[in-house]
């Protein structure tokens, strides 16, 4: 194995274009907490104020151990997910490569993967999708969409006569684990985080993850706390009531501060006495407000106070080697039409603008080609939203459910959507996959909420989403009851036997988009003679459903115009006026035929009017080039 995975890794050098300090062998060179069995604490790496290590954890939900036979009513770690990976690799080496891309900021390899028939062309030759999961760590559901599509076409390859010909006509990359750092700690402690575990002054105190979550009762999971208000100090602020629809007094309802009759906190203690509690935990970089696309400093990095910032954003764009491997990724395959980099929570389909509406900055073309994407998504997923962050994701509950005032657009930066379409003309996804467990609307109000997810909860999943509530001894705070949803595996993921529908319809959504990539196909070349001269005739086609470049896409040029070259031997075409063979027309000295951008299902000719002089055939090389829609060569022979 050790021997085909060095091979593999000088194979990727070339073929795909990456650095050497990148594309290394991704066999592990050192054993990660996660790993090490004999540890009983999960070490995180980086200087911090706060501790570096926690006790380590296993959830029932979670698979650990990879197994001889792949299920998806699991959850899985990127080790078992990396193991299928390369059991893959092995497996089907004439329609994938398995490479590194990136080391994470713990050092960890990023794999991903290349799902295309070799013996049909390179895999940089034709019209190509990306789609990506664990960016932010904890969202594990993610990660799983894009693992159960890549075993779905591989499976299916030879099976499905649609997969067939989407892998050999089209490029697809996957890439499971964007953030494994991140996921790893948080399926093997009770830790969580936004994106990256690296040391992050979140607070604005001038110390780093020196607040964490603690499991003050040793069950493993960080839950909620509510301490009942009882100074006078303690009144003022309260702003939790037990909410009336619930009958067993368990859930909790956000009020005004002041109206309430308790405090709400997540599990653990004041680490640093400011009267915070975990505000500062392990990491709080945000690896999707980290793109280069209308990204804005972090909260504190504005001189004026009065402009707009971001949290979350990093020391500056793409600070982060998880984002950057993404997008210099990207960059270098132009040919990539489409994308989707998954999250949770919210089910939805979510695209640009993200800081604008689609109608203010969107041209007509692409904004119709997303709308009816919009409506595919949710017609495959059931997703209640599909629509732009600025507008859709920001209203979608109508109204400040703690107010009453209603929602109002409202801006992200530095997001991937932005990214996806403004910079890379790119028809890109952000979707968010699971919805908190609120499967129907219970009581009829309009609104999926908590209440929704509660009477779910022990109607259709035996209660196992929400901890009672317990009576605990709070070094600082007194008594308080610890308890709630459980975080991990009912409100950001769902239950283990709830995940393979959502990812596959999640996934059939993605794979429709794929088999939409456009596709230029040569239909006829004809040639005609006249003396010694030849006219060739080019028809061609882009039989794909996209066309090979959005609007913004030449507007940002990512993409070059089709192109059509007809090449002949080098020793034929020397001379000049004195040549053997002599391309008359075009007339310039260039003599590739520039065609503009061909939409879905457009028919385009070009001709070509060669002199030959000799009476013996010649052969030459047709070569229809698009960024997009893909590469074509066909040998002709003019006589």
């Amino acid at each position: 194995m050790k021997k085909y995975l060095l091979l593999l890794t000088g194979f990727s050098l070339f073929a795909y274009g990456i650095s050497v300090a990148q594309e290394i062998s991704y066999v592990d060179r050192k054993k990660w907490p996660e790993q090490d069995e004999k540890a009983k604490f999960y070490t995180i790496s980086g200087e911090r104020h706060g501790q570096s290590f926690f006790k380590k954890h296993q959830f029932p939900e979670v698979q650990y151990e990879a197994g001889e036979k792949l299920t998806f009513d699991i959850y899985h770690t990127p080790d078992v997910m990396y193991h299928w990976y390369r059991l893959w690799a092995e497996k089907y080496p004439d329609i994938t490569e398995l490479y590194e891309v990136a080391k994470s900021f713990e050092g960890r390899p990023i794999l991903q993967m290349t799902i295309t028939n070799k013996k049909t062309g390179k895999h940089t030759d034709k019209p190509a999708a990306y789609f990506e999961g664990g960016r932010h760590g904890g969202e594990v559901t993610a990660s799983e969409a894009v693992f159960w599509l890549s075993n779905h076409l591989l499976e299916n390859y030879g099976k499905d006569p649609k997969i067939t010909q989407l892998i050999d006509t089209k490029t697809i990359y996957v890439r499971p684990q964007n953030n494994p750092d991140g996921t790893n700690m948080y399926l093997f402690s009770e830790q969580r985080n936004r994106s990256t575990v690296r040391p992050y002054d979140v607070d604005g105190d001038g110390l780093y993850d020196e607040d964490p979550e603690e499991d003050l009762n040793g069950d493993g999971v960080i839950h909620m706390m509510r301490k009942k208000a009882v100074t006078d100090e303690e009144k003022e602020t309260a702003n939790f009531i037990i909410d009336p629809k619930d009958p067993k007094g368990r859930l909790m309802k956000r009020v005004l501060d002041g109206k309430g009759d308790y405090l709400m906190y997540s599990e653990g203690i004041d680490n640093d006495g400011d009267g915070k509690y975990n505000e500062d935990g392990i990491g709080g970089l945000d690896l999707h407000r980290n793109y280069p696309e209308n990204w804005r400093p972090e909260n504190r990095g504005d001189a004026t106070g009065r402009g707009y910032t971001q949290f979350g954003a990093g020391e500056y764009p793409l600070s982060e080697i998880e984002t950057r491997s993404t997008v210099l990724w990207l960059l270098s395959h132009p040919n990539i039409s489409v994308v989707n980099s998954l999250d949770t929570r919210v089910p939805m389909h979510l695209r640009p603008p993200s800081t604008s509406s689609s109608e203010e900055s969107m041209f007509l073309k692409d904004r119709l080609i997303y709308e009816y994407y919009d409506s595919l998504g949710m017609t495959i997923t059931g997703y209640p939203w599909a629509g732009d962050v600025y507008e859709t994701y920001s209203t979608r509950g109508k109204v400040n459910r703690l107010t009453g005032d209603p929602l109002k657009p409202n801006p992200l930066f530095g997001h991937g959507p932005d990214f996806g379409y403004f910079y890379y003309g790119a028809v890109w996804y952000g979707d968010e996959l699971w919805n908190n467990g609120a499967m129907k609307d219970y009581d009829g109000d309009g609104v999926y909420d908590d209440y929704d997810a509660i009477r779910w909860d022990d109607e259709e999943n035996q209660s196992r989403g929400f901890k009672a509530w317990e009576k605990f001894d709070h070094p600082q705070l007194g008594e308080v009851e610890i308890g709630g949803f459980h975080p991990k595996f009912f409100s950001q993921n769902g239950p283990p036997w709830q995940l393979e529908g959502w990812i596959r319809k999640q996934s059939l959504f993605n794979l429709a988009m794929a088999m939409d990539l456009p596709q230029i196909e040569i239909k006829d070349v004809k040639v005609i003679k006249a003396g010694n001269e030849h006219v060739v005739t080019v028809t061609w086609i882009n039989s794909g459903n996209l066309p090979v470049a959005l609007e913004q896409a030449k507007r940002v040029k990512i993409v070059k115009e089709d192109r059509l070259m007809l090449e002949f031997d080098k020793d034929l075409t020397k001379g000049h006026e004195n040549a053997i063979v002599q391309i008359t027309s075009p007339d310039l000295y260039d003599k590739t035929i520039f065609a503009g951008y061909t939409e879905s299902g457009e028919t385009k000719e070009a001709i070509f009017r060669v002199k030959v002089n000799q009476k013996d055939p010649v052969k030459a090389t047709l070569k229809l080039l698009s960024t997009r829609g893909g590469y074509v060569e066909r040998e002709i022979t003019l006589k």
